[in-house]
């Protein structure tokens, strides 16, 4: 969406049914939970997974959906900036998640992980300059108060990236 920031308004609209549809996937998966006697890795971790990763959608969508309701006109570098970060990091969830099926994998899901922590520090950084930059001018006031609530959303979604790498590490650490 801040890549091409053309038609907002359907790209945030999409960003809330990809949202819904994340809320419904961790709803069943609970449900699922609760009926299944045995678990491949302990219920606990599997719902707190399935949650954090939720959260990461939730923060992904609050950032497109303030971008519109706030009018933004174009985003800013840091905004693409963190973005970058989150492909990165979702993407790199993406790979590693489908390796809990295999214990012989479980080395790559850390390897995975400290790539997913090096990338939310990246964000951190990232975040920061964009929080400093924020009071570094003659900013309109409304503007600060637009991108700091964005960047926000976008710093946490990074946040929940980590936390979904914690998990895994501690998921591997346990059952290997």
């Amino acid at each position: 969406m801040f890549d091409n920031y053309t038609d907002v308004e359907n790209k945030a609209r999409h960003l809330k049914e990809m949202e819904n549809a994340g809320d419904s996937i961790t709803h069943e998966i609970v449900q699922r939970l609760h009926g299944t006697f045995v678990t491949p890795i302990d219920r606990e971790d599997i719902a707190h997974l399935a949650h954090t990763l939720d959260d990461v959608m939730d923060y992904i969508e609050a950032a497109g959906r303030t971008a519109f309701l706030y009018r933004v006109e174009q985003p800013t570098q840091r905004a693409r900036e963190l973005c970058t970060v989150i492909v990165e990091m979702t993407d790199k969830l993406n790979q590693v998640l489908p390796l809990l099926r295999h214990r012989e994998k479980f080395p790559h899901i850390l390897k995975g992980c400290v790539e997913i922590n090096r990338l939310e520090n990246q964000a951190d950084d990232i975040h920061h300059s964009a929080q400093a930059e924020l009071f570094d001018g003659s900013r309109d006031a409304c503007d600060v108060i637009k991108w700091r609530e964005i960047y926000q959303h976008l710093e946490n979604a990074t946040d929940k990236g980590e936390g979904v790498a914690n998990i895994l590490e501690g998921v591997v650490l346990k059952n290997a």
